[in-house]
C-alpha cells in the first residue's frame, strides 16, 4: 500500500473511541497527581479543570451538530467558547508551577 493509500484508509478510521479510550490515562494522572503531593496545588486544579473542559466541548459538539447541522470546528463562538476553557486550565498550569518555582528559589 503507496503512502496515499494508507493516508486514505487512516482518514476512514473514526476517533471517537480513541478519545474516550484516553481518559483513562488521564484520570489515572489525575490519581497519581493528587495522591502524590509532587504537583502544585493550582496546578492540580488546572489539570483537573482539563475535564470540564472536555465536558464542556462535548456537550458544545453536541449542540453545534444539532442546532446547526455542522461539526463543532465549523460553529466559531461554540468553538471558541470551549476552547476558552482550555486557555483557563493552561493559565491555572502555568501560573500553578510558575508559583511553585518562584517559591523554591
Amino acid at each position: 500500500m503507496n503512502s496515499s493509500g494508507f493516508l486514505q484508509s487512516l482518514s476512514a478510521v473514526d476517533p471517537a473511541p480513541l478519545f474516550v479510550l484516553s481518559l483513562f490515562p488521564y484520570l489515572a494522572f489525575l490519581w497519581w497527581a493528587w495522591r502524590s503531593k509532587r504537583v502544585p496545588p493550582l496546578a492540580l486544579w488546572g489539570f483537573s479543570f482539563t475535564l470540564v473542559f472536555v465536558f464542556i466541548t462535548i456537550v458544545a459538539a453536541v449542540v453545534a451538530e444539532l442546532v446547526y447541522g455542522r461539526q463543532l470546528a465549523d460553529v466559531d463562538p461554540l468553538h471558541g467558547g470551549a476552547e476558552l476553557f482550555l486557555t483557563i486550565s493552561n493559565v491555572m498550569i502555568l501560573l500553578g508551577f510558575r508559583s511553585a518555582a518562584v517559591n523554591k528559589s
